[in-house]
């Protein structure tokens, strides 16, 4: 997510573009369409981020000046990797592309490793007051 706020002005001018599917005041969700025809006319007709979404009616002034070549970045990336379909489907919000952090299986386990931490750090504190008193 970008730092760049869009008042409600900026928003409902965005928002009435065709390419854009929806426009809050912190993001611009782009139609699948334009997302496809942006990476083809970068990767095929090599035309910049921002002459593509100049002719696409998105004023890089008004969204943000890199928000043109980050986007087109983030989709040439996927698109590469998983094609059309990528930019198609729906990612956000499926974990964010992290994995899950590894818990352990039971209560028991984890009270146990945090036993053991503890008495490792009583040892360590046991020692360094004791090396401090000579």
């Amino acid at each position: 997510m970008s730092k760049q706020r869009y008042s409600e002005e900026q928003a409902r001018i965005i928002q009435a573009n065709p390419n854009v599917k929806n426009c809050s005041s912190k993001s611009i969700t782009y139609s699948k369409d334009f997302k496809i025809k942006a990476v083809k006319a970068w990767l095929e007709e090599g035309q910049s981020p921002n002459t593509i979404f100049k002719q696409a009616g998105l004023d890089p002034s008004l969204i943000g000046m890199w928000k043109p070549s980050g986007c087109l970045k983030l989709w040439r990336r996927i698109y590469k990797a998983n094609g059309e379909v990528g930019l198609i489907s729906e990612n956000r919000g499926k974990n964010g592309g992290r994995k899950p952090k590894e818990k352990p299986s039971t209560d028991v386990e984890y009270l146990q490793a945090k036993v053991a931490y503890l008495e490792a750090e009583n040892t360590f504190l046991k020692n360094l007051k004791t090396k401090n008193k000579t």
